[in-house]
């Protein structure tokens, strides 16, 4: 979707009819957002359009041709921003520099919306030492990779009779992820946070977690 900065357009009343408009617009914030391409330069028909300079600055009415002339005269162009303004509007700039920009920001966005894996590590009551510290070791480096982890403690036979000790050792396996996440530079600044309390099952604890999102 693109966006064009509207900041400056005068709101003026139209008249024109409401017919099937060529480009569809949404206002959002202060940007203008379209799903296809603006009509620019020669593209537009209108014989007078409202022109915003690449100032920001309103010019007013003007015949068409005159508004084009202008644009190309600084090496720009320009764009029919609101078509269904009587008469529309168009702003002047350089319009491949902001599809480049509009593309950058899309993908940016689109990087930061991808979706969140969950990953899983598992422990149980005999794991010791540094086999712990190494799924501790592993947790820290899937969430540096921007996953959440479920962090599971399976109870086997009769580990289940003794629950309060199994609990207690989870969550020291727990508080330990975040004592290796202190000591990894990749993660310096960045804070764990539990996306859900401990739970407890028949087949025993887990708890999800990550690094808190910005």
């Amino acid at each position: 979707m693109d966006y064009l900065d509207a900041g400056s357009i005068p709101a003026i009343s139209t008249n024109r009819p409401q017919g099937r408009l060529r480009r569809k617009l949404i206002i959002k914030d202060k940007y203008i957002a379209t799903t296809k391409d603006f009509r620019i330069n020669q593209e537009i028909r209108v014989p007078k359009v409202t022109v915003i300079d690449d100032q920001a600055e309103n010019l007013g009415i003007m015949d068409t041709f005159k508004a084009i002339e202008i644009a190309k005269e600084k090496e720009l162009d320009l764009v029919e921003v609101s078509p269904n303004l009587n008469p529309p509007v168009c702003k002047i700039m350089d319009y491949g520099k902001h599809r480049y920009k509009v593309s950058k920001q899309t993908r940016q966005h689109n990087a930061k919306q991808k979706k969140v894996e969950t990953k899983s590590i598992r422990v149980s009551v005999r794991t010791e030492g540094h086999d712990l510290e190494f799924k501790a070791s592993n947790v820290v480096k899937f969430m540096i990779k921007g996953h959440r982890v479920k962090v599971e403690m399976v109870l086997k036979g009769r580990e289940k009779a003794n629950t309060d000790f199994a609990k207690e050792k989870f969550e020291k396996f727990v508080g330990s992820i975040s004592d290796i996440a202190k000591t990894d530079p990749k993660s310096e600044g960045k804070e764990i946070v539990k996306i859900q309390e401990i739970k407890q099952s028949p087949q025993g604890f887990s708890t999800i977690i990550e690094f808190k999102r910005s």
